[in-house]
């Protein structure tokens, strides 16, 4: 603690940041009282998406292996809370423990499977995976249920809202507190070169396996919020592909080597989605893949890199003018 205290004496810009990062998610926090239903519904999605994004990058972007099985874990969550609010009425957060718990638990065995792979191996994989679960829950569906799908018992929306929000602030606590740690070091070491951190002593398997279901009770947590806030559900709803390809496009969107790409990233993304869907149905995955081919094309290190860009150009103009060579 001393050592950060004397860090922020020497560079109080580093306090910045942190200073309005913490001022937003207060503001986030106020925002359900003061603003139409229809905004809290809107926010809702945008938390959401800003935690499997963060979730995502937690995992690949920090190993560099590409995972498409984030629908397989929010789908799972999805699934839990519609089954616990079938049969029990347990509150809603102990329905995101037990659905964050079933993501993990599904994560670690995919993990002890298929975490030896690399490159597109591992990626086709875990797409997979998620076809795998949604054509399972469907066979039980029908078989055992009867029916293709089922109702869900709902919970109003600030009440989703405000479990998601709690669920970021945990999440934000956790990244952070695993990146300063020897097994988030680990985990770079691993992006950086799996051979050479395995010679040094890091058993990279158990890292990504450990990784890979820490990112996933998040995303499990997250689908048995949302799954509330539908009033039916079905497989092709819960493990809907495009959760997991839009976490990967909003990283990045936002860029993926700082915390604050992805939520950047989800945040801006999710309100165009909720725009463009809204005001242009009809060409709104038309728009969304112009966008998203533009982007890469002329902000190839996401939005925040051609902030730093910006500021960089701008730290040159300045010196120039100063006569500083």
């Amino acid at each position: 603690m001393k050592q950060l205290l004397n860090e922020f004496r020497a560079s109080p810009k580093k306090l910045i940041l942190p200073a309005a990062v913490i001022a937003v998610l207060v503001l986030l926090g106020f925002l359900p009282g003061m603003t139409k239903p229809y905004t809290t519904i809107m926010l809702g999605s945008v938390l959401m998406y800003v935690i499997l994004s963060l979730c995502w990058n937690m995992f690949s972007g920090a190993t560099g292996y590409i995972s498409l099985a984030t629908a397989a874990f929010f789908g799972l969550g999805v699934y839990a809370s519609a089954i616990l609010g079938d049969v029990t009425s347990l509150p809603l957060p102990v329905m995101m423990l037990i659905g964050g718990a079933a993501a993990s638990v599904l994560a670690f065995l995919i993990g002890l499977i298929t975490l030896r792979l690399r490159g597109v191996y591992f990626t086709i994989f875990t797409l997979g995976v998620v076809k795998l679960m949604e054509t399972l829950i469907l066979y039980l569906e029908v078989h055992i249920n009867g029916t293709r799908g089922r109702f869900v018992v709902s919970y109003s929306f600030t009440e989703v809202f405000y479990a998601l929000y709690v669920l970021l602030i945990l999440l934000l606590a956790a990244i952070i507190i695993i990146k300063r740690s020897r097994f988030g070091r680990a985990l770079v070491c691993i992006a950086e070169g799996e051979d050479a951190a395995q010679h040094i002593g890091i058993n990279a398997t158990r890292v990504k396996i450990l990784s890979f279901a820490i990112s996933a009770f998040a995303m499990g947590a997250a689908g048995a919020a949302m799954a509330t806030r539908w009033s039916y559900i079905d497989p092709g709803i819960a493990f809907n592909a495009n959760y997991s390809f839009l976490p990967v496009l909003m990283v990045i969107f936002g860029g993926m080597d700082n915390l604050l790409g992805p939520i950047i990233g989800a945040a801006v993304f999710a309100y165009l989605q909720e725009l463009l869907t809204t005001k242009f149905p009809y060409i709104y995955m038309l728009a969304m893949g112009v966008i998203m081919i533009a982007a890469i094309l002329f902000m190839p290190r996401g939005i925040l890199g051609v902030v730093r860009d910006i500021a960089a150009r701008a730290r040159q103009r300045k010196e120039k003018k100063n006569g500083n060579p």
